[in-house]
């Protein structure tokens, strides 16, 4: 099986050189390409084709967010996951919004950054736990009351909004499922049925919207 692709954006060189670090260490993953700008990260992955892109989203001389935006659109076959500070990072949501399949903040454990990329190119969306209860917790409240009122039709069950609520924390479908005492098919299942009912086409906006209309309350 051919090795995961990855190629890291940072503008900071020594983070740069610790994520290729342990990222060629991992069985199956290896770095094909580094960049220090949007720009550049955008020219790099159009020539190397990475499977997925670790891309930090506020760096001087080209913002990430743009990146994000200008590749899920000239390469969508690469998976991009957001890389930020801690999760009171504003940008976020813009970051998700433009196409990153989720985010993870700089001090994760290698083995959770691994595992988010492993995750990523399989398809799965990535949120880092604590930065994911607080942007949901952000967007929520700027959100106010629900802008959307659902319909009897388009209302999320008992165990739908089970997995919505897990989902937020950034569990994995698997995870989800041992929580939930279902099987990963069942769970893909009520994601499948949640984003037919929405309208929406991904995990990463299925979370977006929960959070917007308040179908997601955190404690």
């Amino acid at each position: 099986m051919d090795p995961i692709r990855v190629l890291i954006a940072d503008d900071e060189a020594l983070v740069r050189r610790a994520l290729q670090v342990f990222l060629n260490a991992e069985p199956g993953m290896t770095v094909v390409g580094e960049a220090s700008d949007g720009p550049s990260a955008v020219r790099l992955s159009l020539e190397l084709k990475p499977d997925v892109i670790l891309m930090d989203i506020r760096m001087p001389g080209g913002d990430g967010i743009r990146a994000i935006e200008q590749l899920s659109v000239d390469l969508p076959s690469a998976r991009t996951i957001a890389i930020t500070t801690y999760g009171s990072d504003e940008t976020v949501a813009g970051a998700l919004r433009v196409g990153a399949v989720g985010f993870l903040v700089k001090d994760s454990e290698p083995e959770h950054i691994t595992a988010a990329v492993r995750s990523a190119h399989h398809g799965g969306f990535v949120l880092s736990s604590v930065a994911g209860r607080d942007l949901v917790r952000r967007i929520g409240a700027q959100a106010g009351q629900p802008t959307v009122t659902l319909s009897p039709a388009e209302q999320v069950s008992r165990r739908e909004l089970d997995v919505l609520e897990l989902l937020a924390k950034g569990m994995s479908n698997a995870e989800i499922g041992r929580d939930l005492f279902l099987s990963e098919a069942t769970v893909k299942s009520h994601l499948r049925r949640i984003m037919t009912k929405w309208g929406v086409r991904d995990r990463v906006q299925v979370l977006l919207y929960a959070a917007t209309t308040g179908v997601i309350r955190l404690p």
